[in-house]
């Protein structure tokens, strides 16, 4: 089976890291870590003239009708900054429900940049995200009104850029199970996040108005679905990040003599970055497999995705954690990338179904292939 990228993605790749180096350079990058936003309208605005939030929504609705594979392109050289703005909760998350959910009008808003949207579905846990959601939602006396004819109660601790979307689509229980809510101008509040570069923020429901979307009933599997989409794009964000690590490793190794010789002709380092890139490799060939897997809709695809889902996380920590031991105390410090490569991926490693979990949910569907399509 061939992996390898088609002419058009390699074009697509040159295209994004061509565009990141001018316009998200690594001074514009720490300069976001203080700002509220975590982006400029102006980054944003050239985003879109690049296409990117039109990347997965079908060409009929004003998009480029391209697929998860083509993302992973672009999530790889948005985590090798690691890039802030709304890639993961518009570009990615946002879309990709909206597009499961059926909701032509969001994602031709999606599509032409009029409005930035996030998933509300992180409520906490350890387990499957979907099990952690307590939120709930129940129908208005009144008939609704402009916000929607239904009422969420509950909070969304973690809500990427959360306090900067113009709507968010919350998972919330109603009487037919898990579905998902339009919440206009959510206004979450910034929170703390250890990824210092891409903002997170807590959503207060208490009462609000929203209007539910896509199909009757319990949207269960349709959500699974959904994380496990988003869940391989993180990957990609991940294998980006950890690729970035290793270089800056072998970099820093080359140039930096102790003893009259460059660190990286000591046998300690060497043994430690060809383990780094060993590591870096296969995560690398487990995202693509996921991604292919989920376009093709293969029967082992779930399988795929949590087994990328929990190594990729594995891989990663161990790369970027590598990678600041080879800088010394250097890697400890804001003059050098290696520590926010590092928070990127321990923070992408939690969101939407942690390694730990994955693992158990892995070895579920091994043993019960009928369960999920491993065999």
């Amino acid at each position: 089976m061939d992996f390898t990228f088609s002419p058009e993605q390699e074009a697509l790749r040159a295209a994004v890291r061509s565009f990141l180096a001018d316009a998200a350079p690594p001074a514009y990058v720490r300069s976001m870590i203080e700002d509220r936003r975590g982006f400029t309208d102006d980054w944003w605005q050239r985003a879109c003239e690049q296409g990117w939030p039109a990347l997965l929504v079908p060409e009929e609705l004003g998009g480029a009708g391209l697929g998860l594979i083509d993302l992973v392109v672009l999530m790889e050289e948005s985590g090798r900054l690691p890039l802030p703005g709304p890639v993961l909760s518009s570009v990615v998350a946002a879309t990709l429900a909206a597009d499961r959910l059926g909701d032509r009008e969001l994602l031709r808003e999606l599509a032409a940049g009029r409005r930035r949207g996030t998933l509300a579905l992180e409520e906490g846990g350890a387990g499957d995200p979907l099990d952690s959601v307590s939120a709930s939602a129940t129908r208005r006396a009144d008939g609704g009104g402009a916000g929607g004819d239904w009422s969420l109660e509950g909070s969304k601790p973690l809500v990427p850029d959360g306090h900067t979307a113009d709507f968010a689509l919350v998972v919330a229980k109603d009487p037919e199970g898990l579905a998902v809510f339009v919440l206009d101008e959510p206004e979450g509040v910034p929170v703390p996040a250890l990824d210092v570069t891409r903002k997170m923020a807590r959503l207060d429901l208490g009462g609000r108005r929203a209007r539910r979307v896509g199909p009757p009933g319990d949207q269960r599997a349709l959500l699974a679905r959904v994380a496990d989409d988003v869940a391989v794009a993180l990957c990609a964000d991940t294998v980006g990040a950890a690729e970035r690590a290793l270089q800056l490793a072998v970099e820093y190794a080359k140039s930096r003599v102790q003893f009259d010789r460059p660190i990286g002709s000591f046998q300690a380092i060497r043994h430690k970055v060809v383990d780094m890139l060993h590591q870096l490799e296969l995560a690398r060939v487990g995202t693509h497999w996921a991604a292919w897997a989920s376009v093709v809709d293969d029967p082992q695809r779930e399988a795929a995705a949590a087994m990328c889902k929990a190594f990729v996380a594995e891989a990663a920590n161990m790369v970027t954690g590598e990678s600041i031991q080879v800088h010394g105390g250097v890697g400890f410090t804001w003059d050098v990338d290696c520590h926010l490569l590092f928070r990127r991926v321990k923070q992408n490693d939690v969101l939407f179904g942690g390694q730990s979990w994955q693992r158990r949910r892995l070895a579920d569907l091994v043993l019960s292939p009928s369960a999920g399509g491993a065999s």
